[in-house]
């Protein structure tokens, strides 16, 4: 029997939680095992169960989206969070993003939008709308790229994969490559590009043109 994942989703608004509630419960692999009106009843949720994936909201009142974050990851600094969210100005992305979350889209995106981006989390991947990405690529617009950056055609292939949203396992398939050697691959780009993880790599290469999203 396939082991199902754990949701909770963390929203104010009723009407939109009930939407996500039939959302969830129409996915096969998905269980939904808490719901909270704002922060601060899913931080004190949080301490009694473990779930694979939060779908966070920002705004709610007595605590919002970016407190309830940070105290989260303090509890569980693994836990993948996926923002939901009809806010996308700067400051809301980059305070979710600063403090850790796996993703992040806006509540205006489709379903096909939504269940891609909980499959790329839950893969160990980040995902972040284009509308997202753009606000994060404007942000890292003044770092420089390093002198004289050569990638080998490998690379190159991995790069372009990567900022597509593979994960390891499909880039391995793609390529017919061992995961082991794409994560080799991606461990060198990495350190190429003086990037932390597969987001600021993402941007590196679409702020220095060497892919286009």
């Amino acid at each position: 029997m396939k082991i199902r994942k754990k949701v909770i989703i963390v929203e104010d608004h009723t009407i939109f939680r009930e939407g996500m509630k039939r959302v969830i419960s129409e996915m096969e692999d998905m269980e939904l095992v808490g719901e909270a009106e704002n922060g601060a009843v899913f931080i004190r949720m949080l301490k009694k169960v473990e779930p694979d994936i939060v779908l966070m909201d920002i705004q709610m009142p007595e605590m919002d989206g970016i407190e309830a974050t940070e105290k989260a990851l303090k509890i569980y600094p693994s836990l993948k969070i996926l923002v939901l969210s009809m806010f996308g100005e700067e400051e809301y992305v980059y305070s979710m993003v600063d403090r850790g979350v796996s993703g992040f889209i806006l509540k205006t995106s489709g379903l096909a939008d939504f269940d891609r981006a909980i499959k790329k989390i839950l893969d160990g991947q980040q995902y972040y709308s284009e509308e997202i990405m753009a606000i994060l690529v404007k942000k890292f617009r003044s770092y420089d790229s390093p002198d004289k950056l050569v990638l080998s055609e490998k690379e190159n292939e991995v790069l372009r994969l990567l900022c597509k949203g593979l994960s390891n396992n499909d880039i391995a398939d793609k390529l017919f490559l061992s995961v082991r050697t794409v994560e080799g691959y991606r461990n060198k780009l990495l350190q190429k590009t003086g990037s932390s993880n597969v987001l600021n790599l993402v941007i590196f290469a679409v702020k220095n043109k060497l892919v286009t999203l």
